[in-house]
């Protein structure tokens, strides 16, 4: 994950020079969240794949609830800046599946677990989340199990 992390700072170096501020805002939190991961206490020094992952999707996550929450209180400019910012940090995500890849694969665990009813949802979760992480929202896989083993 090395390669992306030089990415992000070579991004950073192209917002600077083209003045865009939400992604150079963007990115530094992005570099920030890589950092703190990489020092963590317990950790080997690197950032794993499947971590910087989880770390720009949390990033995302929380951009649109705090987006929802500014929409509520009628402060449109600053949920506009988080939708703006969240934009910048899906760049940086693996492709996400569609519906029909999504039911397809989770057919297919359905089928490989033998899960048959919604007693079922927390075996079929524990392998559709690692399989799928990163590719698809835990939500919306969470909805897709329900709504197949129903």
């Amino acid at each position: 994950m090395e390669k992306l992390f030089e990415q992000i700072s070579a991004d950073i170096k192209t917002a600077m020079l083209a003045r865009e501020k939400v992604a150079l805002e963007a990115l530094r939190g992005i570099k920030k969240e890589f950092l703190e991961a990489r020092t963590a206490k317990g950790g080997d020094g690197t950032l794993h794949d499947e971590q910087a992952v989880k770390i720009l999707q949390k990033m995302v996550k929380q951009r649109k609830e705090s987006a929802q929450i500014f929409s509520e209180q009628n402060r449109q400019d600053l949920a506009d800046n988080e939708l703006a910012e969240s934009a910048v940090i899906e760049k940086y995500l693996p492709a996400q599946m569609s519906d029909e890849e999504l039911t397809l694969q989770i057919r297919a665990i359905i089928e490989q677990i033998g899960a048959k009813t919604l007693q079922d949802l927390g075996k079929v979760m524990g392998v559709a989340s690692k399989q799928l992480a990163g590719k698809a929202e835990g939500r919306l896989i969470s909805e897709k199990v329900k709504s197949l083993l129903a």
